[in-house]
């Protein structure tokens, strides 16, 4: 067991009430006044009774507020001096925040009436007096000094005030919470008290005997009041719950003439169904949807067509480039055949005229030597001429067929070599279509998230526009119920309406975020697909190309110029 002064307690109260109630729900605390109150006031025991501290010691021997919040409180349970804590703040598994505004898991919020209808036997002197109602418990469910009756004058026997009752209309924490209905006269005097725990409290109209300040019971005092407890329902929910508790109330008009005619014997099966004079079926859009609006839609963003990414500039531009760069290409290749071609044809036409050459000395020599020795004494020397020439022509022929062969093997390489070089550079130009093809794709991905985030955030913004509005109309008509007696009530109110929007907003901003996240999945599954697609068809121009580069390979036959 450990002991706190009641400084240092709420100081961990107001630093960490968490941890102190999981502190609590393993080990014992004791609480005593600290050593400034040298007139034995008390402090609220209350606030440590909702942080689950077991003992909270209190000076007895005033009968102050404090004093008599404590004895009220274990009047419950037969006076036996012991009450449980609640489930909640025992079990390690459970969170407990004695600050909350909202209802703990597994409670059920609470809602409770009192009328003050009269009081009787509050004195016997002719005074005027009045009754005060509040409320102790958890900080947003203790109201003081707020529910008060109008003063009767002269009339301390049978006073009768029949005010409008008093709603503390949301009890967070039942279980915590007591009910202090206390008497005074004309000059704020006490006349009598009573403190009862709520989750004790019976419904219905009550004779409550009052109680002296020090807590003994007085004989006749009493205050005649109605109480009504209810569980709490929210605002905007209130014809949900009478729906479910009295559903036959809010049938529709057709389903009450169905009851109607079945109470006189007819059966539903006897009855037909009839056009309704030919008006279209309206939907009916749920109470709660009706300021929901639809997100953005994947089909409003463009889709992405690969043969639309052909007509793109920077597509044309490169098959622009590429197109040059063939036909330069095409160009020297033309070059080096008319060059290959000039040479071969002047070794050819070298070869002949050197063959002619030798021919024609040949065929001078054997002239010459006719006319000077006559031709009936060169016989022989005319058939060595022949001789002579023949070998020449033979000759000429070998070597001719020698270097057509060479310029064959020689053309053909080249031709070869082109076709390669042009095969090649076709298949670098695909492949700088697809990578050029694939950046724009990218590109275009790019730009269809832009434009889905900007859809994103305006929407997001309208959400939080219409959230804004909504917190503020619904603030405003709090300030305008005139149900809500004073500013303080207001402010509750206005603090439960800010509470349960910013849950509820906070909420529709999960789901918001979370369909937004779908659809980026979605988008990027789409353009993972399209970035599959746009893969096989470039494999599949390249293998086309590489086919087409085999088949040119093998098309290539032997052919000289010569």
């Amino acid at each position: 067991m450990s002991s706190f002064n009641e400084s240092v307690g709420l100081g961990y109260i107001k630093t960490q009430c968490i941890e102190f109630v999981n502190y609590n729900k393993r080990q014992m605390s004791r609480i005593y006044p600290k050593g400034a109150r040298v007139e034995s006031s008390n402090y609220m025991p209350q606030i440590f009774w909702n942080a689950g501290c077991q003992m909270v010691s209190l000076n007895f021997q005033t009968p102050d507020l404090g004093m008599q919040l404590n004895q009220g409180k274990f009047e419950y349970n037969a006076s036996c001096g012991y009450l449980l804590k609640p489930d909640f703040m025992r079990r390690p598994d459970r969170i407990f925040d004695p600050f909350s505004e909202s209802p703990v898991d597994g409670v059920i919020a609470a809602t409770c009436s009192v009328k003050v209808i009269s009081g009787q036997f509050l004195s016997d002197k002719r005074i005027g007096t009045y009754v005060e109602v509040d409320m102790y418990g958890l900080p947003t469910d203790t109201i003081r000094k707020e529910h008060r009756t109008r003063v009767v004058p002269n009339n301390g026997l049978n006073p009768v005030y029949n005010e409008e009752a008093f709603i503390f209309r949301k009890v967070v924490l039942p279980d915590l919470a007591v009910l202090r209905i206390a008497v005074y006269d004309e000059n704020s005097k006490m006349i009598g008290q009573r403190i009862l725990p709520l989750d004790g409290l019976q419904a219905g109209y009550r004779h409550v005997s009052l109680r002296t300040e020090g807590n003994f019971p007085l004989s006749l005092p009493t205050v005649f009041c109605y109480i009504e407890l209810k569980t709490y329902v929210p605002d905007g929910l209130g014809d949900l719950v009478d729906a479910l508790s009295a559903p036959l109330q809010y049938l529709s008009q057709a389903e009450k003439r169905a009851e109607a005619l079945k109470s006189m014997g007819i059966e539903e099966n006897d009855i037909s169904d009839v056009p309704v004079g030919g008006k279209k079926k309206v939907p009916t859009t749920p109470t709660g949807d009706k300021n929901m609006k639809l997100g953005p839609d994947l089909s409003s963003i463009p889709k992405i067509d690969g043969e639309l990414l052909k007509s793109d500039k920077a597509f044309m531009k490169l098959l622009k480039k590429q197109s040059k760069d063939l036909e330069s290409l095409k160009k020297k290749h033309t070059k080096d055949k008319e060059m290959m071609q000039k040479s071969h044809c002047t070794l050819v036409d070298k070869m002949v005229s050197r063959h002619d050459k030798d021919k024609l000395t040949q065929e001078k020599n054997l002239e010459k030597a006719i006319k000077k020795k006559g031709e009936s004494n060169c016989s022989d020397l005319k058939v060595e001429t022949e001789n002579r020439v023949k070998s020449l022509v033979n000759d000429h022929k070998g070597k001719v067929r020698e270097v057509v062969s060479s310029q064959t093997k020689e053309w053909s390489s080249m031709i070869t070599r082109h076709s390669a070089e042009i095969s090649e550079y076709l298949e670098q130009h695909i492949y700088q279509q697809c990578d050029t093809l694939k950046k724009l794709m990218i590109q275009q991905h790019e730009e269809q998230l832009k434009l889905l985030e900007m859809m994103h955030d305006r929407e997001t913004k309208e959400t939080k526009s219409q959230q804004a509005k909504q917190s503020m109309e619904m603030v405003k008509s709090v300030n305008q119920d005139k149900s809500c007696k004073n500013k303080a009530e207001k402010d509750r109110r206005v603090r439960e309406v800010q509470s349960n929007n910013t849950k509820k907003f906070v909420e529709e901003r999960k789901r918001l975020a979370m369909k937004q996240e779908r659809e980026k999945e979605q988008l990027k599954k789409q353009q993972d697909e399209d970035l599959e697609v746009l893969r096989k068809s470039n494999e599949k121009l390249i293998e086309q190309q590489r086919q087409e580069a085999q088949e040119a390979k093998l098309a290539i036959k032997p052919e000289a110029v010569v």
